[in-house]
């Protein structure tokens, strides 16, 4: 019987668990994704609290316990997400930064001679949080992402919006990462019509809720004593897959 080694890459709180970027595990071919946990749980029993709601993704899609896993692929272990190149019709900007955006610039990129609008979101890092197990005050937010996997993500939410509504021209989708103090931006949401009435206010509110679902994308609320992973509620299915 043959055996498959698998290495899998570990994010947030998973990460910060086992106080390593990856893990390594050998099981008997063939072997599924629950396979693939049952053995994780036994050879590193730190992440057992993590591995009923873990999120896992074979080559940037979602898997599910079921998938059959393979030499070679890879497999990443996060946890619910808090918040590849293709070809497009439309301008598009799909980043994840350790730098701020340069929103006119983006701007200018998404308009067209046939642009008469575009309406975006920005989010920033706020200094009160009141949710339970979070520091009442935030110092600064670290933000860490599954950066291939994100962009192909960000790709994936374009054609969904395009496909809801179609008079959508451009979309930039921007994430950072790293360090963020107070008042810096975190997100980033664009679209751009022909006209105010066209979908953009739509569209753009769907493109940051979504990217709260799909886009793997986690953030650590840090306050004067302590500090925590954000982590969200949202399971993907297959059809967040492409």
């Amino acid at each position: 019987m043959s055996n498959i080694n698998l290495t899998i890459r570990l994010f947030a709180t998973l990460k910060d668990r086992v106080g390593q970027e990856s893990i390594h595990v050998t099981l008997p071919a063939p072997a599924a994704v629950q396979d693939v946990l049952d053995t994780i749980e036994l050879a590193y029993p730190m992440l057992a609290p993590s591995l009923p709601t873990v999120l896992v993704a074979i080559n940037k899609e979602f898997a599910f316990p079921e998938t059959m896993v393979q030499d070679g692929d890879e497999i990443a272990l996060f946890p619910p997400v808090s918040g590849g190149e293709d070809a497009f019709s439309h301008p598009t900007y799909f980043v994840i930064s350790q730098t701020e955006p340069d929103l006119p610039a983006i701007h200018r990129h998404l308009a067209q001679s046939n642009t008469g609008a575009i309406v975006s979101f920005t989010g920033l890092v706020r200094g009160q949080t009141k949710r339970e197990g979070m520091p009442a005050e935030t110092v600064y937010l670290e933000y860490e992402a599954y950066s291939s996997m994100a962009e192909e993500k960000m790709a994936q939410i374009a054609h969904e919006i395009w496909q809801k509504w179609p008079d959508v021209k451009g979309i930039a989708i921007v994430q950072r990462i790293g360090k963020l103090d107070i008042g810096d931006i975190t997100t980033f949401v664009a679209c751009a019509s022909g006209h105010r009435d066209q979908g953009a206010f739509e569209a753009a509110r769907y493109g940051i809720d979504r990217l709260k679902e799909i886009v793997p994308v986690w953030k650590k609320e840090v306050g004067p004593n302590k500090s925590a992973w954000v982590e969200g509620k949202y399971r993907p299915s297959a059809k967040d897959n492409h």
